[in-house]
């Protein structure tokens, strides 16, 4: 085989410093044009991006020519230092020290975005914490909880 192939499928969720409730309904779709733009000009597709106040979710598939540190920490640098200049309420903004990343099948992808587009509804129910302890769960990923809550 002459060259490379990649198809990396990943499930990203990180929240605000503190679970602070600073990303509101309108500067929600700015944020996510905004992250849009990085994962272009990095070369990834991404195909649902959402959330709600304190936290937000992502799919996109992971290009062979960025580590996955690499792609969130830019995206988290960059959308902070955004954030901060889109209001006195922002100005302060940080996101939480960490992330979750999990590896996603393509037959998964479809009902990944659908949740993610659901994501006002879905917390009507549970809050991000119980979201989270859900996901590492599902993931079979063992933690201790005290690293898990700023």
């Amino acid at each position: 085989m002459s060259h490379s192939l990649a198809n990396i499928l990943t499930y990203i969720v990180f929240s605000t410093k503190g679970r602070q409730k600073l990303l509101h309904e309108k500067i929600r779709p700015e944020l996510y044009a905004y992250i849009t733009g990085i994962f272009k000009a990095k070369g990834c597709n991404y195909y649902r991006i959402g959330g709600i106040d304190d936290h937000i979710h992502i799919s996109c598939s992971l290009p062979k020519t960025i580590t996955a540190i690499d792609l969130i920490k830019e995206t988290k640098t960059s959308t902070s230092v955004w954030l901060k200049t889109k209001g006195d309420d922002l100005a302060n903004f940080h996101w939480r020290t960490g992330y979750g990343i999990f590896s996603l099948s393509p037959a998964h992808l479809q009902g990944l975005c659908e949740y993610i587009a659901n994501q006002e509804n879905y917390h009507k129910h549970i809050d991000f914490k119980n979201e989270l302890l859900g996901l590492l769960k599902k993931y079979n990923i063992d933690y201790d909880e005290r690293y898990l809550w700023d």
